[in-house]
């Protein structure tokens, strides 16, 4: 059985990594990808456009499936490589999370519902995965470039 999950980064790192075919979370940590397996669901969380702006973006940027294999390293430059899953990212729009606040269950009646968002990587049900995807209006399966 498939799990679920959401990740968080930059609107700008999301837009990145669906460009490359990838994800990747906590600043590139091999670890939480392990927890990830071939046939999961995926969704992004962008508290921001770019890294370390506070510009209330609060959206769901991305959704898609991990492709089969294992997490591998990429070369970002600079000596930076960081750990990355592939991912078939779907066809689907940019998302605010607020009008889904109540209709979540890892959010609904939660004043900190942000609270969890900050460990990067974290598994949800298919309740709030397929609530996620409907708002975004996700073509599962239609490839994004």
């Amino acid at each position: 059985m498939s799990a679920h999950w959401i990740a968080v980064a930059s609107a700008e790192h999301v837009r990145r990594g669906r460009q490359g075919g990838f994800m990747q979370v906590n600043h590139g940590k091999a670890a939480p990808l392990r927890r990830v397996k071939p046939g999961d669901g995926i969704i992004y969380y962008s508290a921001t456009t770019i890294l370390g702006e506070k510009d209330g973006l609060q959206a769901f940027t991305a959704i898609g499936t991990v492709r089969e294999g294992e997490p591998c390293q990429g070369d970002m430059g600079g000596g930076f490589t960081p750990f990355r899953r592939d991912v078939e990212w779907a066809k689907a729009e940019e998302t605010p999370i607020k009008p889904l606040l109540d209709r979540l269950h890892f959010t609904a009646g939660k004043s900190n519902w942000g609270y969890q968002l900050r460990f990067g990587l974290f598994e949800i049900g298919d309740h709030d995965f397929r609530a996620i995807a409907e708002a975004m209006g996700a073509k599962m399966g239609a490839t994004a470039n």
